[in-house]
């Protein structure tokens, strides 16, 4: 089941002033960019946009200690993730580091071996090894215990992370928040940070880091501005919104990675078979980023570093190698998982919770926050995965909008081990005697109404068919890369008659549909779905010879209503507009009633 929401903010933007249309007007209102600042800004995002790194707690503190552990010839750690966010981070901070001629390496923690996060062994061996600092990178926020036992051993810790800060509520709901007790806590989200931007990923706070660090040692500032390539591929793969600060990472260094000189970039572009194609949000979301993160999933993180650091043509062609076959495990794996844990929810009163706690012991535990989001997109309920751990029961959740994840966890602390992550995911460890106390609990606390747990389907605005033309999908472009907080413009229009069905591709996975407008002209429109169900469905509604007319072009009594999105279609050479069907429905009604129209104001 699924709602139709037509947004419908009242727009103030000027759309001469901005020198665009009035529906691109309405789409950022829609997006909530409601000032002339703030559109020009989203419109044509450069770095001058960027907000100063200075503002941002702790930073210049941090600085000054690196500055000063360089001068002294004391040897420094980065300690990242295992997750792409965590990769690149470690990698941006390992490049800069030396760029300043530091005595600097890197440790990563094994996800199965060691979890997320800093933890005593990484520390004690850090100590063993002589090293004198330790600099965290997309972790930390949350290791209270674990930088006390850094600073009882003598080390300099300093934390860059973009994670919530854990806190504890009393009975009255107030808040007590708890930052660990390192020498600088560099974290957006801090509640004394009054750093504008709040949503950049563990890679954003680390170049904002660079950029301070660049400035105080003298390197030009285009050295930092050139880290924004990799940047972007954290942004995107750690799924933050791609406004602000973050469109800025991504539309440069998307740029940027079109024309990438990083051997190990290059080589798994090649690997992966998109060389010589525009490297783009999707190529980042869904081939480089998970090819980096198969290696944190199944084998060890480091080696998506390596590749990153290597500059030998053979050996970064190797590792690539490597990876793609990891990624390729990696989903078979996971298509196996998800059927797994849908039959068991299916075959369970699990479908009955609004929060699905799900627990097989074998699945394997790099892919339990992938499992949690297919089924999670399959139900629209927040879903938490857990399997057996090195010690005890771990998972990862996701969530929808509605429901945040983290603060709900939050609640059942007695209950677990550990726990960390924000409103869309989690990951966590408890016992297993706790697991169906979890789940009770989760549930018995739980907001969450029926409604809540409907899809809902937000549409930019109703537009006929005959007002779509290709400048209008040019004029559509400049929104531009889309992503979270961010999403490809949708619109919808009602009862449109199909002239013609056909089904295309070497595996026939496309549906080709030519679209009657109401002044007899034609647009073309595909659709990436089911197609056994659109065909079923019309079959079922208008009788198996409207189907048949409609395969054969010929006049049929099938309409549909459809949202779309509009995009430039280019072949050969020539350049037309075409539609990406999204949902289609033949109930007309709902969709212009004033239930289904939602305000964004």
């Amino acid at each position: 089941m699924e709602r139709w929401l037509i947004r419908n903010t009242k727009s103030h933007l000027k759309s001469k002033a901005l020198g665009i249309s009035e529906l691109l007007c309405q789409v950022l209102v829609n997006r909530g960019i409601s000032d002339f600042d703030s559109a020009v800004s989203f419109i044509k995002p450069d770095f001058d946009k960027l907000h100063d790194p200075r503002m941002m707690k702790d930073i210049e503190k941090g600085v000054g200690i690196i500055k000063r552990k360089i001068a002294e010839g004391k040897k420094i750690r980065i300690v990242g993730d295992y997750d792409v966010d965590g990769v690149i981070s470690t990698f941006l901070l390992y490049k800069a580091l030396f760029r300043c001629n530091a005595k600097v390496d890197y440790d990563i923690p094994h996800r199965i071996i060691d979890g997320y996060g800093i933890n005593e062994d990484i520390i004690k061996k850090a100590k063993d090894e002589g090293i004198d600092t330790l600099i965290t990178c997309d972790n930390g926020i949350s290791a209270i215990e674990q930088i006390d036992y850094a600073k009882d051993l003598g080390l300099t810790v300093i934390i860059t992370d973009h994670h919530e800060v854990p806190f504890t509520e009393d009975a009255d709901g107030n808040r007590s928040y708890k930052t660990p007790n390192a020498d600088a806590v560099i974290d957006i989200k801090q509640m004394d940070c009054n750093y504008p931007f709040k949503l950049l990923c563990g890679a954003g706070v680390a170049f904002k880091l660079i950029q301070v660090l660049f400035e105080e040692m003298s390197i030009p500032k285009k050295e930092a501005f050139s880290f924004v390539e990799y940047v972007a591929i954290a942004t995107v793969c750690d799924v933050v919104d791609l406004i602000g600060e973050n469109r800025v990472f991504v539309k440069k260094g998307l740029e940027m990675i079109n024309y990438t000189q990083n051997t190990g970039l290059k080589a798994l572009i090649k690997q992966t078979g998109i060389e010589g194609k525009t490297i783009n949000v999707y190529s980042l979301g869904f081939i480089i980023g998970p090819c980096i993160n198969a290696s944190g999933r199944l084998d060890s993180a480091k080696k998506g570093l390596r590749l990153l650091l290597s500059d030998n043509i053979q050996e970064a062609s190797n590792i690539a190698l490597e990876l793609h076959q990891l990624n390729t495990e990696r989903k078979d794996m996971t298509i196996i998982g998800v059927e797994e844990i849908a039959r068991i929810i299916e075959s369970s009163n699990i479908k009955n919770d609004k929060v699905f706690i799900v627990y097989k012991p074998d699945i394997h535990e790099s892919i339990a926050g992938i499992i949690a989001g297919k089924i999670r997109e399959r139900y629209n309920v927040p879903t938490i995965v857990l399997t057996d751990g090195e010690h005890g029961v771990k998972g990862s959740g996701r969530s929808i909008v509605e429901y945040n994840m983290f603060e709900e966890l939050t609640q059942c602390n007695q209950l677990l081990m550990r726990f960390g992550g924000h409103a869309m995911a989690a990951g966590l460890s408890l016992e297993a005697d706790n697991v169906d106390a979890l789940r009770k609990l989760l549930n018995r606390l739980t907001k969450l109404t029926e409604e809540d747990l409907i899809r809902k389907i937000r549409v930019d605005g109703l537009i006929t068919l005959d007002k779509i033309n290709l400048a209008l999908a040019e004029d559509l472009t400049i929104l531009e890369p889309y992503g979270k907080g961010n999403s490809k413009p949708l619109f919808a229009e009602t009862d449109i008659s199909v002239s013609r069905s056909s089904i295309l591709g070497a595996k026939k996975n496309v549906l080709k549909l030519k679209l009657l407008t109401k002044s007899n002209k034609y647009l073309d429109c595909v659709y990436f779905g089911d197609i056994n169900a659109f065909e079923a469905m019309i079959t079922d509604k208008f009788g198996r010879g409207e189907l048949d007319k409609m395969h054969s072009g010929l006049k049929n009594n099938a309409k549909l209503d459809m949202i779309f999105a509009v995009e430039v279609n280019e072949y050969n050479g020539n350049r037309t507009v075409q539609l990406i069907l999204q949902n289609y429905r033949l109930n007309p009604k709902a969709l212009t009633s004033k239930a289904c129209i939602e305000s964004c104001s």
